[in-house]
């Protein structure tokens, strides 16, 4: 009996021992089995982590090829916020409220807090471009780092069907310095009127008919309407080619988006008293020629922007440079056309191309080849293959505004000269709007010149 009592003592104390050391040693809060569809995004944000804590608990999602299988189980790290995780120092966070008392601090002499509301999931292309640009904007935040610069980032999905009001309760969201988002312009005003309650800046990624921006102070919005960009558009047009004679040709595109363009031009042009010609793309080789200029200078635009009317426009128009040596021709182009650049680099150099845009990145410039590798080191894949690369885009968005206001706090307007950053892709300097927020009003030639360079021209 005696004996038997001692076994059983030496068992619970063994017992004892060993959970005293398990405690000692976890530095996790829990093993998480991972089900169908789970992402690691969706893990993270489920259980109040960044991207980063997690991989760092789990360094096997380092590895080439690594992929979230259902099955798997994954360490969940206690968040950096948590009273329980193993802390270096005591901090005054031990015990957090549910609803935090936000103490206002000089955000230059701290990290800046961010906040990502977007789409982050991979079930439709919203989700996976959006996910592919928070990857670029965890890469900005390194690149800071590197300077000095913290962050500290929290991210919700907020999908086309979530309630941007229920994100809004959680504790977290009301102190963040900037918020990035939201991608639906249905969820602008909601997230609009909790950024001057709490006095956070909201930047507009996407969402370009969001009235909000005309009223209240706290937006950014980086993208223009139609009818801006085109009106920004034509006046750059009209500094450029005064000298010379507008040739448009109607490419019989009932599809097309561009008549607000070629409109808007058009105008412009009788309004400076400028003569300009119309002709088809369907149009006999000599009733084309017509309406070229022998003694000016001609610029050709066209009304569409798709592949196949610029095939026969080049065709036409090379067909004719043949024959008529004498008539100058440049090109002036759309957006859509940097798709088309292995296709027609050629043409693009013959004709002087210059194609207008919001944002470019050089395919062929070594800063490029540099990011794709970083992109491919951290991620383990490929950006998507959009000619405008969103990781890039997330990235310079996310620099350029995080540097904003490490520099000047919340006198930060993003106003021109003011951060000295050189984007990859996406220019940035905004204007403030008469009683309302800031709006992007960058803009941009993408030159293809005839000693075949190819060169950005930033107004």
């Amino acid at each position: 009996m005696i004996q038997t009592l001692r076994i059983f003592m030496l068992l619970v104390l063994f017992c004892f021992t060993a959970e005293t050391a398990l405690a000692q040693v976890q530095t996790y809060k829990e093993m998480h089995k991972v089900k169908r569809k789970e992402t690691i995004f969706g893990i993270a944000r489920e259980n109040g982590l960044t991207i980063q804590e997690l991989i760092e608990a789990n360094p096997e999602m380092n590895s080439p090829g690594y992929e979230l299988k259902k099955g798997d189980f994954i360490k969940i790290p206690f968040p950096s916020h948590d009273p329980n995780a193993k802390q270096e120092s005591t901090t005054q966070e031990i015990a957090m409220p549910t609803k935090p008392q936000v103490v206002e601090t000089d955000m230059r002499q701290r990290e800046i807090r961010v906040g990502i509301m977007l789409p982050l999931h991979n079930i439709n292309g919203d989700g996976k471009r959006m996910v592919e640009y928070y990857r670029g904007i965890l890469m900005a935040c390194d690149s800071l780092r590197a300077n000095g610069i913290s962050t500290d980032v929290r991210a919700w999905n907020v999908a086309e069907d979530t309630d941007i009001n229920e994100i809004l309760q959680d504790p977290h969201a009301a102190d963040r310095d900037l918020i990035i988002g939201p991608l639906y312009t249905k969820q602008v005003k909601a997230l609009g009127d909790f950024a001057r309650q709490h006095n956070i800046r909201v930047m507009i990624p996407f969402s370009i008919n969001s009235p909000e921006v005309f009223t209240n102070a706290q937006l950014f919005q980086v993208y223009q309407n139609g009818n801006v960009l085109n009106d920004g558009y034509v006046a750059r047009f009209y500094e450029r080619y005064k000298n010379y004679h507008t040739v448009i040709i109607d490419c019989n595109d009932t599809t097309s988006t561009k008549g607000g363009f070629t409109s808007a031009l058009r105008r412009k042009l009788e309004m400076e008293g400028k003569k300009y010609s119309i002709t088809n793309l369907r149009s006999s080789e000599s009733m084309f020629q017509k309406s070229f200029s022998t003694t000016e200078p001609n610029v050709v635009v066209l009304n569409t922007s798709r592949s196949q009317e610029l095939n026969v426009a080049f065709a036409k128009l090379n067909g004719m440079t043949m024959t008529r040596s004498q008539i100058q021709v440049a090109v002036f182009g759309y957006p859509e056309w940097l798709m088309y650049t292995s296709r027609h680099l050629d043409n693009f150099y013959k004709y002087d191309v210059c194609i207008p845009s919001t944002y470019y990145m050089n395919p062929v410039a070594s800063s490029t080849a540099r990011f794709k590798q970083k992109y491919r080191w951290n991620f383990h894949q490929d950006m998507q293959n959009y000619h405008q690369r969103y990781a890039v885009t997330g990235f310079d968005h996310a620099y350029f505004f995080i540097k904003g206001l490490h520099m000047y706090g919340h006198n930060f307007t993003g106003a021109s000269g003011m951060v000295g950053y050189t984007p990859y892709q996406t220019p940035l300097h905004f204007e403030r709007l008469s009683g309302g927020g800031l709006q992007n009003r960058a803009r941009l030639f993408v030159h293809y010149t005839k000693d075949q360079r190819i060169e950005t021209i930033n107004y």
